[in-house]
């Protein structure tokens, strides 16, 4: 009896062992991560090649030739600026659960209250491959009066970087909240427009193009789900065009002070998720 009650305590123990490793390695194998390069100029394929070798094991960053190859195969407006939609056909195109979208430079400054400098920096997008969505934006900058100095401060960073990008990397699918079911505008001229009066805010607010939009000259799109309530009150957002450099932030935030009249069908107020768009383009100071 002894020897029967080792031996099932042993299998047991063995089982779970077993049960553990495949639960660590499906999880270590799930985690695929792509680093993109869509200038693929000298510069970004080092960084890329560099911040590729300082994620931790638990993610399997993949191949960056066999991702370069799968990611131009999609036709994309800007890849700095992608859809939800645009971003879930590249991450099922590369097969991974995540990418990053990396760009550097090393840039010539002036300014008048200081002599010329050099300015190396390196942009990260992270986007969660499953919804589209953009789960961490990054931006590494370094200045020096000497270039070299400035990227080699610039590379010293990258360990740093892997580390936040490690802690912002999506684990686990979004769970959508249908608890309140939100209908969406309807093509007009069909049986769902009719009487219908979609949420419109009461006055519009111009997002901020902000100051490190413009000193990188970015032109870029922000596209915006907004739920709104029965009672005109904001329920949810979804950016679901992304720019970073602040700009998101700036519609979310300039979408949540307007106050909104509620959608109303038959005179009757209803939820309703609306898209918004808006398009920043850098413009002179004088």
């Amino acid at each position: 009896m002894r020897s029967q009650s080792f031996i099932t305590v042993r299998a047991r123990t063995l089982f779970l062992v077993l049960c553990w490793a495949i639960l660590l390695t499906a999880s270590a194998h799930g985690q695929r991560l792509a680093i993109l390069t869509p200038d693929n100029t000298p510069k970004d394929i080092a960084y890329a090649e560099e911040l590729s070798a300082r994620f931790p094991s638990s993610v399997r960053v993949i191949d960056r030739d066999q991702s370069d190859a799968a990611f131009r195969s999609v036709t994309l407006g800007n890849p700095f600026n992608m859809t939800s939609i645009e971003a879930r056909s590249v991450a099922a195109v590369i097969g991974c659960d995540a990418f990053v979208v990396v760009h550097s430079s090393v840039l010539r400054r002036s300014a008048l209250s200081r002599p010329t400098f050099f300015e190396a920096y390196a942009v990260h997008y992270l986007v969660d491959g499953r919804t589209g969505e953009l789960a961490a934006w990054k931006l590494k900058t370094f200045e020096n009066e000497v270039e070299q100095k400035a990227a080699n401060e610039l590379l010293v960073s990258i360990s740093h970087t892997a580390l936040e990008l490690s802690s912002a990397y999506p684990k686990r699918p979004a769970i959508n909240d249908e608890s309140v079911q939100i209908e969406t505008v309807p093509d007009e001229g069909t049986p769902a427009a009719a009487n219908l009066k979609t949420p419109i805010p009461y006055k519009r607010i111009k997002p901020a193009y902000t100051s490190m939009a413009f000193l990188y000259d970015v032109k870029a799109t922000v596209e915006i789900e907004v739920d709104v309530g029965e009672s005109g009150g904001i329920l949810a957002t979804r950016i679901v065009r992304w720019a970073g450099y602040g700009l998101d932030e700036s519609v979310d935030s300039t979408v949540r002070a307007m106050n909104w009249r509620p959608a109303m069908r038959g005179g009757k107020p209803l939820p309703m998720r609306v898209l918004l768009r808006y398009n920043f383009t850098k413009v002179d100071k004088d």
